[in-house]
């Protein structure tokens, strides 16, 4: 089992950050390779006899808002740039400052979605933490920018252990105040985590260690989509992460000649009685819209973008995502 191999980073002339190297410590302690952050201490994984750890909140973060699915292929990745976007465009007394973190450890979307999967490595500050990368407004992080410009196509082939310390490590060793010119400001209002699907090692490692401010969990129609929504939701409730609401996505496409609606993976119903059986509340129904799956491959999120050539579906698909974002706020208090 190795480690990922760096590639050389820019250097800056700024006392307050260094390249990425890679560390002479254990590669299960120590997967991305990263310096000691001498700026906090990590927390501990749950041990047989020792009960749960205290989960901690993330440094610099005021509200964590996790976006997860039970099933893979659904667009959670788009949806959760997309709702990091609106929430950092909606205007209230003060923007929001609005992160994005990718946890995805085995298929990071973020960097294509985001239009960095062409960026440099990030930096990291001489507290030994990574400075995330910014587009679009969004500072952002992922394992994806740490495979280098070549990471597309390199796989990613980690057991559990190292697994769940590379995402303690994207949690707790990411310094939301910094960019790249040195900078440090007051750090994040809300950082909107993309998480992998299923149930596995990484939501289990998230919801128990990070104070989770809620999830949003997304679906598509599909009855094999919505089996494995109902044990997201389980567990979760079982590790204490409260459920801020689902999305419905992919629900029906509008015609554009009649704007009737075509349901064309099966109807809502058996989304709306999962919702009701589990007491959650549906917070959108986005529609099928073409452009959004065509921004996401441009490195640009159909919500900073669309408006420039918006169909119906895509003015339904706005209106049901800004929705969405106002429960996400309303649900964290924010």
């Amino acid at each position: 089992m190795h480690s990922i191999t760096f590639h050389t980073c820019r250097r800056l002339l700024l006392p307050s950050i260094r390249t990425l190297h890679a560390t002479g410590s254990s590669l299960h302690e120590n997967p991305l390779g990263l310096p000691r952050n001498t700026d906090t201490k990590p927390p501990q994984f749950p041990r047989r006899g020792t009960g749960p750890p205290i989960k901690r909140a993330i440094p610099n973060v005021k509200r964590v808002v996790l976006v997860a699915s039970g099933k893979g292929g659904v667009g959670k990745s788009s949806v959760a740039v997309n709702l990091a976007t609106i929430l950092a465009m909606r205007e209230g007394r003060e923007r929001l400052r609005v992160g994005l973190l990718d946890l995805d450890v085995f298929g990071p979307s973020v960097p294509k979605l985001m239009g960095l999967d062409r960026a440099d490595e990030p930096l990291v500050t001489q507290s030994g933490a990574l400075v995330p990368l910014l587009n679009h407004g969004l500072p952002c992080m992922s394992m994806g920018f740490l495979l280098g410009h070549d990471g597309e196509d390199k796989p990613v082939v980690w057991r559990g252990l190292m697994v769940q310390k590379a995402v303690q490590q994207l949690l707790f060793d990411v310094d939301w105040r910094a960019d790249a010119s040195g900078w440090k400001g007051t750090g994040l209002d809300v950082l909107v985590v993309d998480m992998p699907p299923g149930t596995g090692d990484v939501p289990l490692t998230v919801g128990q260690l990070v104070k989770i401010d809620g999830v949003v969990i997304v679906s598509t129609p599909q009855d094999v989509a919505l089996a494995d929504v109902r044990k997201g939701i389980a567990m979760f409730r079982k590790v204490g992460v409260p459920i801020s609401g689902l999305i419905l996505n992919q629900a029906y496409m509008l015609c554009p000649n009649c704007d009737s609606k075509h349901e064309l993976f099966g109807s809502a119903h058996g989304f709306k009685s999962v919702a009701s059986n589990l007491g959650v509340k549906i917070m959108a129904e986005l529609p099928l819209v073409p452009q959004v799956s065509a921004s996401g491959d441009s490195g640009n999120p159909y919500a900073l973008v669309g408006a420039a050539t918006q169909t119906q579906g895509g003015l339904q698909w706005m209106e049901e995502m800004e929705r969405a974002a106002a429960l996400v706020l309303d649900t964290i208090q924010l």
